[in-house]
């Protein structure tokens, strides 16, 4: 079982995705609407990429097709892979497949997968291939099974649920991104509305299948991870869909927002490999989605001006830029404090020493950068602050993969 020796192999794996992790704030593909009948500003505050690992959209609210950032095309040889990723700066494309693929924008798996790999870690029992440190933790036919068990759980998690996550959001997003980025597929007619209906049924479907695939691989008599997939498809949805549309709600959305990045993701690799039978496994992912709400409000502070003409009630229109702020700090800082007091309580000191070296930083990067200039340096803190944050997650849950209850 995946003891202390594994933090090796899953710090190396996190070595590949921390730049990209520890960026968050990743702007959403471009799109343009055919409609001019559909540029409804009442309609639709929802501008927001969002997902089970949503993530969220920072274009200017108000742009005009000859000010459309959304509209424009990297110019370093990287629109093609952009298009394909589903950030900002791709080219267009008339190949179906590759705007199938945009509409998911696999740049959000990454924090799914990362989540995935860290509730493997809390199982404890996640089994190497060959670990090179532990005798016992060499049955190759055990590791291989657990490492396709665990692709399997990121391909649920990344590509089906968040693919439909994210295409359904640019469904109820169709309207607003007309105005905001109408190079978008579904608003410029690249894709054709049938066609997008039937992609969200087919990820949403295939999505339930593998989860309840998973359930009969590991041995579950309560298939759990179909549950929490239905859950999260259930949350997906009414972050984004009328009447509830979560989004318009600072509080509601931003902790969607965090609870997306890392407590689903965490419990689905749990279930898959162990349980979730004790209250501490499903408090301290909520903690951490606590500190992601944080993460979600530094994305809200350069759209203040356009939630406040749209309505939607973000945190920095409700409390200000500064109370937003201070709010975002304390989330994110108190948060892991509360973690790593719990790790040291339950006698896992050397964790609990790790996540406070690792909330060091943090605390440095929002004195220096988030409390003084949230709205001018919020990409800088992201992504000086964030791979911190996201290498405190896993130490979080090795410790309690190491720890015996």
């Amino acid at each position: 079982p995946m003891r202390a020796s594994a933090t090796s192999l899953l710090a190396l794996l996190a070595l590949s995705t921390t730049a990209t992790v520890g960026g968050f704030r990743l702007a959403t593909p471009s799109r343009p609407y055919s409609h001019a009948s559909s540029f409804r500003i009442a309609a639709g505050p929802d501008r927001h990429a969002t997902s089970t690992c949503p993530l969220r959209a920072s274009q200017p609210l108000f742009s005009t097709n000859d000010d459309n950032r959304g509209a424009k095309e990297a110019t370093d040889g990287s629109a093609g892979a952009r298009q394909l990723l589903g950030v900002k700066g791709g080219s267009t494309t008339d190949n179906i497949w590759a705007i199938r693929l945009q509409l998911t924008k696999p740049v959000t798996w990454i924090p799914l997968v990362w989540g995935v790999m860290c509730g493997a870690a809390a199982s404890g029992n996640y089994h190497w291939i060959w670990n090179p440190f532990d005798p016992s933790d060499r049955d190759v036919m055990l590791g291989l099974e657990d490492a396709l068990k665990g692709f399997v759980a990121m391909i649920l998690a990344g590509p089906f649920l968040t693919g439909y996550t994210q295409t359904i959001n640019d469904w109820y997003d169709r309207e607003i991104d007309a105005i905001n980025e109408p190079n978008r597929p579904i608003p410029s007619g690249a894709i054709k509305e049938g066609e997008v209906i039937a992609q969200i049924w087919f990820l949403l479907l295939g999505g339930l299948g593998l989860g309840y695939g998973l359930d009969v691989w590991a041995g579950h008599e309560v298939p759990s991870v179909f549950f929490l997939s239905i859950f999260g498809s259930f949350i997906s949805y009414i972050y984004s869909a009328p009447p509830l549309k979560l989004k318009m709600n600072g509080w509601q959305g931003s902790f969607a927002l965090g609870a997306s990045y890392i407590s689903l993701p965490w419990w689905c690799g749990q279930a898959v490999f162990g349980t979730l039978d004790r209250p501490v496994y499903w408090i301290l992912p909520i903690l951490y989605s606590i500190a992601g709400l944080g993460i979600a409000i530094v994305n809200d502070f350069k759209s203040i001006e356009g939630d406040k003409e749209l309505g939607l009630n973000s945190l920095p229109v409700a409390f200000g830029i500064d109370g937003a702020a201070k709010i975002c700090a304390g989330s994110i800082s108190v948060t892991q404090l509360g973690v790593a007091a719990y790790m040291a309580a339950i006698g896992e000191a050397g964790y609990a020493m790790a996540l406070l070296a690792l909330l060091l930083p943090q605390v440095y990067f929002q004195a220096t950068l988030l409390l003084p200039d949230p709205v001018a340096n919020d990409v800088k803190f992201q992504a000086q602050s964030q791979p911190f944050f996201v290498f405190g997650i896993l130490a979080t849950a090795l410790g309690i993969g190491h720890h015996t209850f």
